[in-house]
């Protein structure tokens, strides 16, 4: 099955090159200025590597919520990450997360910009706040600003399904404001089964449970299994989250690299696997040239918004 891209209002991309892809394809992100600063809590939080095999954990958080809220979002890698702010029409309003991947453009979940369900087609506009946070005080720390974007794309499946692919579910934002040369941007990369299973993985967004989503949030484990079209983990997230990057890092000192857009929690799980397990799309082949389709398209001047 072909997998395009699909733009609110036209299409981005015209058709998928036939071309085979190689095994593994990596698109290398930027840390942003300022990133000699070592976050303290990228230190403690993050996991790398392969994690020994400990058998499926029974515990959309699942069992005890471990959690843990980072504190220095204005920091590597945190400031990357962006409390999502959506208008549907009529005024419905919902959030989630989104995360760079270039100077203009933010990935999400699908249902974050697209949804029948939620508004019935494509979302009015969503401000995207980079690492935002709430001081002690209750204040709430934008240290980078925000940009409303009403430039929206979807996996092409996803906006065909009725909101019931959620293998499809990746979607993305195109600011005409280049916010992400003040934060840096993941890289991401298309891994085959082999080389990500195994690894540990961290997910990091803005719930709505703890913080309301004005605060950011991270969990980290082990992937528990690897499907064609989505990756299946043991990491707690909560409603909010959707968009959310899950990342990989092959060493302690290795960057950041995304392999897959959260989206579930464990009711999309299906049984067959036997697991109690939260999901994400993963970047395959196919949805890395869209990646890069979407991150060309941005490279070009911003035109106006009818």
């Amino acid at each position: 099955m072909a997998i395009e891209s699909l733009t609110k209002p036209e299409a981005l991309l015209a058709a998928e090159a036939t071309r085979a892809a190689p095994p593994s394809r990596r698109h290398e992100g930027r840390l942003g200025p300022g990133a000699d600063v070592r976050s303290r809590s990228a230190e403690v939080f993050t996991v790398s590597g392969r994690g020994e095999s400990i058998g499926f954990a029974m515990e959309t958080v699942i069992g005890t919520d471990e959690r843990k809220r980072v504190p220095d979002t204005d920091l590597h890698p945190w400031r990357k990450i962006c409390a999502l702010r959506i208008r549907g029409p009529g005024g419905t309003g919902a959030i989630g997360t989104g995360w760079f991947i270039g100077p203009r453009t933010v990935v999400t979940a699908g249902h974050c910009v697209f949804s029948q369900t939620f508004f019935g087609g494509w979302a009015d506009a969503v401000e995207v706040i980079p690492g935002q946070n709430r001081q002690q005080n209750g204040t709430l720390i934008r240290p980078f600003g925000s940009a409303v974007g009403r430039r929206m794309s979807v996996l092409d499946e996803w906006a065909k399904s009725d909101d019931r692919e959620p293998d499809f579910d990746i979607g993305c934002i195109h600011l005409d404001e280049p916010l992400g040369d003040k934060t840096g941007w993941f890289g991401f990369a298309s891994l085959p089964p082999n080389e990500l299973a195994g690894f540990m993985v961290n997910i990091s967004g803005y719930p709505s449970d703890r913080g309301g989503g004005d605060e950011q949030y991270f969990a980290s484990n082990r992937i528990l299994h690897v499907g064609e079209r989505r990756v299946f983990y043991d990491v707690d997230t909560h409603g909010g989250q959707s968009g959310a990057p899950v990342w990989i890092q092959e060493a302690d000192d290795a960057p950041p690299l995304v392999v897959a857009v959260h989206a579930y929690g464990i009711g999309a799980t299906p049984t067959s696997l036997g697991i109690v397990a939260n999901s994400a799309p993963r970047i395959i082949p196919e949805i890395y040239d869209i990646l890069e389709g979407w991150l060309e398209h941005d490279t070009q001047p911003a035109t106006a918004v009818g």
